[in-house]
Formats: structure tokens, C-alpha cells, sequence
């Protein structure tokens, strides 16, 4: 197995060549950028070269703001995770962002 994503994903990774991208080290961009954007052949080869566990790790703990929210409903549905609460504005793009204050 190649430790580089397939040409065919260049243009769901756009803005990296898939040439220099490492399966293991860019993951978490991987697993977001094709959850988030990428076609249904897409996401059949996500589902192929990462464990499922690995892939809902990686939206449940490394959340990437770059979904529109139906893109997100999906990928919550498609990884099992329709009854679990998640707080949107550290996912879709088009929600304001948290501010957080400095503790005293």
C-alpha cells in the first residue's frame, strides 16, 4: 500500500500535493478534508484505508471548522454519530466562532 493518498483524491486535497502528503502524518487533514468535501468515491477509499475507529477519533477529537452543515449532518450519520452532541461551532464554517476568556 502507498503511503500517499491516491492522485485522484488531489482535488479534494487541494491544497497540498498528495505527492508529499503521508498517509499516517496528515490524517487528521486527510480524514476532514474528504469527510467535508470529498465525492462518494472519496469517501469509499477513506473507508478502505482508515479503520473507523480511526476516523471517528479523528472528527470527535481534532474538529476541523471547514464543514457546511449539511456536510456535517452527513458525516455525523455516516460515522454512526447522530445521537452524540456536538458543538457545531467547532465544525461549520458558517457559525460564529467561541471565545474563550483567560481564566483569573
Amino acid at each position: 500500500m502507498s503511503k500517499h493518498p491516491p492522485k485522484s483524491l488531489q482535488a479534494t486535497l487541494w491544497s497540498n500535493d498528495v505527492n508529499n502528503m503521508d498517509l499516517n502524518k496528515d490524517k487528521n487533514y486527510i480524514i476532514h478534508q474528504i469527510l467535508s468535501m470529498g465525492s462518494l468515491e472519496d469517501w469509499k477509499w477513506l473507508f478502505k484505508t482508515y479503520p473507523l475507529s480511526t476516523i471517528k477519533t479523528t472528527f470527535i477529537k481534532e474538529p476541523a471548522k471547514i464543514y457546511q452543515p449539511q456536510r456535517f449532518s452527513l458525516a455525523r450519520i455516516m460515522l454512526g454519530l447522530q445521537n452524540e452532541h456536538f458543538t457545531k461551532e467547532y465544525y461549520v464554517v458558517n457559525t460564529p466562532r467561541i471565545i474563550r476568556s483567560k481564566p483569573a
